[in-house]
């Protein structure tokens, strides 16, 4: 099977879709799969790009001329579909609203190809360039998702999302995140993040990680806590991840609030460095607005720290396991994170329990299982189409 797998953008700083078509592709590179990763330049990281070739994967990306938002021009990628697309069996299209997905929406039915579309959690056009996202819909979106095979939601909030917009609940199919646990089977011992950030034993973490946006509701985590060190002297809230336009914001209201000191921003983390500070954190806050599938929820889990996430994650169902789901509310907020340091039983519980759901139901082998199964039976679907109309002729 030859599978081309298509995003905008292929660097880790952009979060959850980029995670999620690497962890499928090796995964189905591991299965003997032939596999590629069609992107563009805007932000392409070598390195990244340069580890991922080593496990079998081919990556291809193609000039950005210009860019509106997220919204990539690269009219290169016309004259690599002519010559290439023709020898894939399936396309997935992770993203929606995207200039590559229109184009290669056109090709794919040229050559009747099947392909599968993955929102990600970015079908809903109140956040960000509304007006431009309805545009986009009506010009290629509500086309592109009808002649789908199928499209992939990541929660039942989703699949909701994607009837509002006229598909049929029989072409959606429902698949979460998932995560290698591969890479938590010997995690860090404790105190090492501590160490090399000279945090004290005594002082209770609090963790956000994850892309510094607005709509991670970091402004509300930031008053949340600011009104804990007026009662809890021994806390420091530790803020990790890329800036994505809010790091100017954060900075200015940190210093307003007076809390320099009892607040670390470390920039991004990967690897061995992040699963530290997942290790030494004593709760994770995850104070969305909005959040369809995050994958840090998950990687909390797998290094059994407890979490708290509103209840405007699309995930918020399977939280209860391993931590609390509270509104988007300061004082809810508050009261979450007292309740969680002051018990350190109830921290041991959280994380079991959350380590076990984990491994349970979102391991990235059961996860790429059911995508495998997805491909095979719309590439079929399509061969006997084609036997069909090759028989009328």
């Amino acid at each position: 099977m030859k599978i081309l797998q298509v995003i905008p953008y292929f660097n880790p700083k952009r979060g959850g879709d980029v995670n999620i078509c690497y962890n499928l592709s090796r995964h189905l590179a591991k299965r003997g799969y032939d596999v590629t990763i069609l992107t563009t330049n805007f932000e392409f990281d070598e390195q990244f790009a340069d580890s991922i070739k080593k496990e079998n994967i081919k990556i291809i990306s193609v000039h950005c001329v210009a860019s509106l938002g997220l919204f990539l021009y690269t009219p290169s990628i016309k004259k690599w579909l002519k010559k290439n697309i023709r020898y894939y069996d399936i396309i997935h299209m992770h993203t929606y609203r995207a200039y590559q997905n229109i184009i290669i929406w056109k090709y794919a039915r040229k050559y009747n190809i099947p392909y599968i579309v993955q929102a990600h959690g970015s079908l809903l056009t109140f956040f960000i360039k509304p007006l431009l996202k309805k545009l986009y819909d009506m010009i290629w979106g509500y086309k592109l998702l009808k002649d789908a095979s199928k499209v992939i939601a990541l929660t039942e909030t989703e699949k909701e999302q994607y009837k509002e917009m006229g598909i049929d609940e029989e072409k959606i199919e429902i698949v979460p995140n998932g995560i290698d646990l591969s890479e938590y089977e010997d995690l860090p011992e404790r105190g090492k993040f501590r160490k090399k950030y000279e945090i004290k034993d005594g002082e209770k973490i609090v963790l956000y990680l994850g892309r510094l946006h607005k709509i991670k509701g970091l402004d509300l985590l930031v008053e949340a806590f600011a009104d804990l060190t007026k009662k809890i002297d021994n806390i420091r809230l530790v803020i990790v991840g890329p800036d994505d336009g809010f790091l100017s914001i954060l900075k200015s209201q940190i210093e307003k609030l007076g809390i320099n000191e009892k607040v670390l921003l470390t920039g991004p983390l990967y690897g061995k460095d992040k699963l530290e500070v997942y290790v030494d954190a004593d709760v994770y806050v995850l104070p969305s607005r909005y959040e369809t599938f995050p994958n840090t929820v998950l990687e909390a889990f797998a290094c059994e720290t407890p979490v708290i996430v509103t209840d405007r994650c699309g995930i918020s169902n399977i939280v209860n396991e391993g931590g609390c789901v509270i509104e988007y509310d300061k004082n809810q907020l508050k009261e979450a994170i007292v309740r969680i340091l002051n018990d350190s039983q109830l921290r041991i519980t959280y994380g079991k329990k959350g380590k076990k759901l984990v491994e349970e139901k979102y391991d990235w082998n059961k996860i790429a299982g059911r995508i495998e199964k997805i491909y095979r039976e719309h590439i079929q679907e399509m061969k006997q189409w084609r036997e069909k109309k090759k028989c009328m002729c």
